[in-house]
């Protein structure tokens, strides 16, 4: 069971500061820090003392929007309510990233974008036996997954792992502070809490899928899924099943338009890339943005570094070859 408020800030101020110092990374000159900053001590301690008290409730969110690359609603939290987003994911992440299946890939500690890329190619390579076997993929979209998750459905789901009443009305508090226009309905883009939160629920369809329908090549980043299979009328079935899962169990949809039932022959666009059964591109649209952010702006080494390393991982020599000669920048060094 999940003990860990009192691990983090019991006896003194450590666990606070160090809640701190992660949220504050990158972001010392924003106003909103510069002025918490100001009577730092007595904020953190006013923070302990009303966590410890019970008495802790999360305040409000700024809205905008943001390009990423299609536009997305954030809402931010003050600056005391972020410190208690770290303070709480490094309490919950431990616990119950041990019960995550193996192939979630979305914000989790050695996993990610490339991980799941090479995962997907493995999937791949091993169902169609090295490309002897026809593969057929099953790609999936919860529709608006973090605007719709059910608080009831959730904290239902915390409360089974979390023995600490006072963590437990945080982490209450912390979700019934938002709502996405129903009440009782959604989580915040900009919360720290919110990917995991979405973890916790989408186990839920990890654990139907992979242990009660046992269904051996699946993965999922977030809130996108695919499943690989050697024929469609096996994943026609899945998709009925799962559709009905995800209705019933989580109050979700699954987008009935964005629901693909495809060969990989004909190319699968997953995890910004375009994959095919031997090799996989860049989607045009990436590439694209990549080289009008290069183009419209002053990039540092860093930044280049990330775009060619990105790239790397699938079949575009070319794009970082033309990227390297357009910036003057050594292929080799990447």
């Amino acid at each position: 069971m999940c003990r860990g408020l009192h691990n983090r800030i019991g006896g003194g101020l450590p666990n606070i500061f160090r809640a701190w110092r992660e949220f504050i990374s990158g972001k010392k000159n924003k106003l909103d820090t510069s002025e918490f900053v100001l009577d730092l001590y007595s904020n953190l301690k006013n923070l302990q003392t009303d966590l410890l008290a019970g008495k802790y409730l999360h305040g409000g969110y700024k809205y905008f929007k943001v390009k990423d690359p299609k536009n997305r609603d954030i809402h931010k939290a003050s600056v005391r309510d972020r410190v208690v987003h770290h303070l709480l994911y490094s309490a919950l992440y431990p616990h119950f990233d041990h019960y995550f299946i193996y192939d979630s890939y979305s914000c989790r500690n050695n996993k990610g974008t490339h991980c799941g890329i090479r995962k997907f190619a493995d999937l791949i390579s091993s169902a169609s036996q090295r490309n002897t076997k026809p593969v057929w993929i099953l790609k999936c979209d919860i529709k608006k997954c973090f605007a719709s998750i059910d608080h009831n459905i959730l904290l239902g789901l915390l409360k089974r792992h979390i023995d600490c009443p006072r963590l437990y009305q945080v982490v209450q508090s912390v979700i019934s502070s938002f709502s996405s226009g129903k009440i009782g309905k959604g989580i915040p883009l900009g919360n720290l809490t919110s990917q995991l939160f979405v973890n916790i629920y989408m186990h839920e369809l990890d654990n139907y899928i992979k242990r009660t329908l046992r269904i051996k090549y699946y993965i999922r980043y977030s809130d996108d899924f695919v499943i690989v299979a050697n024929d469609k009328l096996t994943l026609n079935y899945y998709s009925d099943l799962i559709s009905r899962f995800v209705e019933n169990n989580l109050k979700l949809q699954i987008y009935p338009n964005k629901i693909f039932i495809k060969t990989l022959s004909s190319g699968l666009d997953f995890l910004g890339w375009k994959f095919f059964s031997d090799h996989r591109v860049t989607r045009s649209s990436t590439k694209k943005r990549m080289l009008k952010k290069i183009k419209s702006s002053q990039h540092q080494n860093e930044t280049i570094l990330s775009y060619l390393g990105m790239l790397s991982h699938g079949d575009a020599y070319k794009c970082r070859k033309h990227i390297s000669k357009m910036l003057n920048y050594p292929l080799w060094k990447t």
